[in-house]
């Protein structure tokens, strides 16, 4: 195992934890970035272009009949072929996180409709599910399972938000363990069945799941509810006949204790078990072998590299799997005393360089390699990251189509979590519901002094009355720093109340005797 620095990486800002790698005929492309898409690629797709130790996105493209793909973090993915035989794939695409940290429930197929040195063409389509419908996750596993000559998805674990009816001011953002049931998902028809197997007791997330065949075998993850790594391993087997399918689960010895792993395929049968933490405040530094025979699973402790200083020391680590072996690795700059935006990157190479041909895909690996973003759990939790087979190359593409950053305008001031004025008192980490129309996120009113700006209303003191009367009315707001009464309607600037001075009493009139000159020239004056 040898491990290489990438020794620059343009906007290493977009791949944070939980981005998610696609490999289509030897070509990586990312998705899932920090973020939502800006202008220069609007799909949120790059292709992952890495050339002597250099790393740049460059802008994938999206057919005219493509539905919108939210840029998902921690998603499910896995490849469908259409029969064994088949040299052509796709991706499914299930659940994830959005910018705004909504919870995705949907399934989308993705394929490569074309590819040139210049452009890479995709096509997303959205499956509609029915039947018992999977909620809204992130941090599970996705595998397809082939039997008696017939294909279907498998969904198993991950984390939701709490339901609304349990949910308190105090933890309204709170997530919990999605119940342990597993799901058989027939994207042909679109039918959901859910199955509740009494070998699997508690939910789990951030695990690794490795299909072959009809089996699929569960290994760690992360059990908010007990606040444990279990190191049991778990085979599901799939039967498909003409009538109902049918689900079994058996508990094997020998399994690992570990979350957030990544695992990459180096043969027909054999994947490498990579990183991950064995414990709240440690990260796991050993390699493992996971081979799989007919209906067994034999797992194996291995060499592993030689880990760099920064690596042994950083807080969290992430990576993906890259295909033909081979892991990208990544650390926050914090640790290298940089600005906390940009990390950096390694590959990891699990097989030597005489071992890397071409292999078809004969097993499926799916794991998701981290577990909380930070306050939702453990502090080496936050390193969410979602892992699966991809495969790295080097591709002649022109410098002139990558991805600059610099070119689009600051993220920082757009979206829900912003500062939007002097006085702002919204933090993502503490917020809490205020109006009731508010579920997860703060409610916003664009303000239309200068060139117009989002503010938070709880921020500008309205009233969840005047708040409907705007969202509803045809009138200009205007925010407590921009006030301009005779464009529009303003929120009134809080006046301190005067003190009022006690009232004296009153005197008793007394009537005044005009002297006797004045009364009488003004008689004169009122007869004449």
């Amino acid at each position: 195992m040898s491990l290489q620095v990438l020794s620059t990486v343009s906007n290493s800002s977009l791949l944070q934890p939980g981005f998610s790698l696609l490999n289509f005929d030897g070509h990586v492309f990312f998705f899932g970035q920090k973020g939502w898409p800006k202008r220069s690629c609007p799909t949120g797709v790059f292709l992952l272009d890495i050339k002597q130790n250099e790393l740049k996105l460059k802008p994938a493209f999206f057919s005219k009949d493509s539905c919108y793909l939210p840029p998902l973090r921690y998603p499910a993915l896995c490849t469908l072929r259409g029969n064994a035989e088949s040299d052509e794939y796709q991706y499914i695409i299930h659940g994830g996180k959005t910018p705004n940290n909504d919870l995705s429930d949907k399934i989308y197929v993705m394929s490569l409709l074309s590819k040139s040195s210049k452009k890479a063409t995709f096509q997303c389509i959205e499956k509609d599910l029915g039947g018992d419908v999977p909620e809204a996750r992130y941090g599970h596993t996705m595998n397809v399972v082939h039997s008696r000559g017939k294909s279907m998805s498998v969904i198993f674990g991950g984390r939701s938000y709490t339901p609304l009816a349990q949910r308190t001011t105090e933890k309204w953002n709170s997530v919990v363990d999605c119940l342990p049931s597993v799901y058989l998902v027939d994207l042909e028809f679109g039918c959901c069945t859910s199955y509740v197997l009494p070998e699997l007791q508690d939910g789990l997330a951030f695990h690794v799941s490795v299909a072959r065949n009809d089996t699929i075998y569960i290994l760690g993850g992360h059990s908010l509810q007990n606040n444990t790594r279990s190191p049991s391993l778990y085979r599901l087997k799939i039967d498909l006949p003409l009538g109902s399918p049918s689900v079994t689960c058996t508990v094997l010895p020998g399994g690992i204790s570990v979350s957030s792993a990544i695992v990459t395929k180096t043969g027909d049968s054999e994947f490498v078990l990579v990183g991950g933490y064995q414990s709240d405040n440690h990260k796991r530094l050993v390699c493992n072998t996971i081979v799989l025979e007919d209906s067994e699973i034999k797992i194996s402790e291995r060499e592993s590299p030689d880990w760099t200083p920064d690596i042994k020391h950083c807080r969290i680590w992430f990576g993906c799997d890259m295909g033909k072996g081979s892991v990208l690795l990544g650390i926050p700059g914090a640790n290298k005393q940089l600005i906390s935006d940009a990390n950096y990157f390694y590959v990891l190479k699990c097989k030597g360089e005489d071992e890397g041909k071409e292999e078809e895909v004969a097993g499926q690996n799916c794991s998701q390699t981290s577990t909380e973003d930070p306050g939702d759990s453990t502090p080496l939790e936050d390193s969410e990251e979602f892992c699966f087979s991809a495969e790295a190359s080097s591709f002649d593409l022109d410098d002139a189509d990558t991805y600059n950053e610099d070119d689009e305008e600051d993220e920082s001031e757009t979206g829900y979590w912003i500062t939007c004025s002097a006085s702002c008192t919204v933090d993502m980490n503490t917020w809490v519901p205020f109006y009731s129309t508010e579920l997860n996120k703060p409610a916003m009113i664009l303000c239309s002094g200068g060139s117009g700006h989002w503010v938070h209303a709880q921020c500008m003191d309205l009233s969840e009355s005047m708040l409907l009367y705007l969202s509803e009315a045809n009138i200009k707001y205007f925010c407590n720093e921009h006030p301009d009464l005779t464009k529009g309607l303003q929120t009134p600037t809080k006046v301190k109340q005067l003190k009022k001075q006690p009232m004296k009493p009153l005197r008793k009139k007394t009537s005044r005797k005009l002297t006797t000159p004045v009364k009488k020239s003004f008689l004169r004056r009122l007869f004449e």
